[in-house]
């Protein structure tokens, strides 16, 4: 009984609601019971033929359901008019300027995607072994490499040998640019070397201090390794420019990634290519590239150089391409420029052997 009771409380309300509906399911459920009833008991209740009683009492509560489904159809349809005329006066005049500033804002927020997608590829390396090994991936299959820098010591010392003997191995093009101060302009070198030397007095990783002279023998020995290399292999395509001005950075762009470092060995920033950065700094390179002096590198097969090139070889090749040794430069001076080019030392790391091994 109290579930009975129960059962009713928590139908009431919604009986309350839905009057119409709640008589005419009642009706139905009257009807439907005493359909199933026998007529005998039928006649007995209400005193007359039972099937006459059963056939009357179906047809007036079929038409008294006909008639609350009726009423429960038209009070929905009153309901809904003012729903409808509000939707189709309203929301649906209002829909396309909507659906406009839907795409608006889809196409906002694409374009701020796409943006962060950019800056998270812009990262900063925090230790020497992150730049290393940075440096590492950008020549792993490298078909090309741009360098902006002082006198290019680690791009004689790593970058151009390996990426020459990968190619070699590979037997593939290699494309290299290579922008370096100019040697025969003292103004250039000696703010090259007073920066170097205003940051540390000491010795760095190779041994040396920077003065001018030293600034100069390193830009000389760039250009000769670059004739070296240019000799040994014949899909290698290179180009050095001169510059008068210098650069506290030093850019190296690759195929795959560009890497920017300072003269802090443990700070440097890199970026993937196809990123805002990444295309910008190509711009960059090319454009500071065309506007530096070139050397002539299509000279390199009339001054032909040795393996280990002598003095005379190495003096005769300056001289052909027209930017002759210093007058007061001796014979140690120019085997310095030798060694520096074909034996340079890695400034931060081991010395690294060259000659495309």
């Amino acid at each position: 009984m109290a579930r009975f009771m129960g059962a009713l409380r928590r139908i009431a309300p919604w009986a309350a609601q839905n009057a119409d509906v709640a008589i005419a399911l009642g009706l139905a459920i009257v009807v439907g019971v005493l359909g199933i009833m026998p007529d005998d008991i039928l006649g007995q209740m209400f005193g007359a033929d039972g099937t006459e009683v059963q056939a009357q009492l179906v047809n007036a509560a079929t038409l008294v359901i006909l008639a609350l489904v009726a009423t429960a159809l038209l009070r929905d349809r009153a309901r809904q008019a003012p729903v409808e005329e509000t939707i189709t006066s309203g929301a649906l005049a209002q829909l396309p300027l909507r659906l406009e500033r839907l795409e608006q804002i889809e196409t906002l927020v694409q374009g701020t995607r796409k943006a962060l997608d950019a800056l998270q590829l812009v990262r900063v390396l925090g230790s020497a072994q992150e730049i290393a090994q940075a440096h590492a991936e950008a020549r792993r299959d490298a078909s090309r490499w741009s360098f902006k820098g002082g006198t290019g010591t680690y791009l004689r010392a790593v970058t151009l040998p390996v990426c020459v003997a990968a190619a070699r191995r590979d037997k593939r093009h290699l494309t290299v640019r290579v922008e370096i101060i100019d040697p025969t302009d003292p103004v250039v070198c000696e703010a090259y070397a007073h920066y170097r030397r205003s940051l540390s007095d000491l010795p760095d990783g190779t041994g040396e201090t920077w003065t001018t002279d030293r600034a100069r023998k390193e830009s000389y020995a760039t250009i000769l390794a670059a004739f070296w290399h240019r000799q040994r292999y014949g899909l290698l395509d290179i180009g050095v420019g001169l510059s008068s001005t210098m650069t506290t950075f030093r850019w190296d762009l690759s195929s795959s990634r560009l890497i920017m470092t300072v003269e802090d060995p443990n700070m440097a920033m890199t970026a993937l290519a196809d990123t805002f950065y990444y295309e910008n700094g190509d711009t960059e390179l090319r454009l500071s590239f065309e506007q530096a002096r070139r050397v002539p590198l299509e000279a390199y097969k009339r001054v032909p150089l040795s393996d280990e090139p002598t003095i005379e070889e190495v003096q005769d090749l300056f001289e052909r391409i027209g930017m002759p040794l210093p007058k007061a430069y001796n014979g140690r001076d120019v085997v310095d420029i030798a060694r520096k080019a074909l034996r340079a030392v890695d400034p931060y790391g081991e010395p690294v052997r060259e000659h495309g091994s």
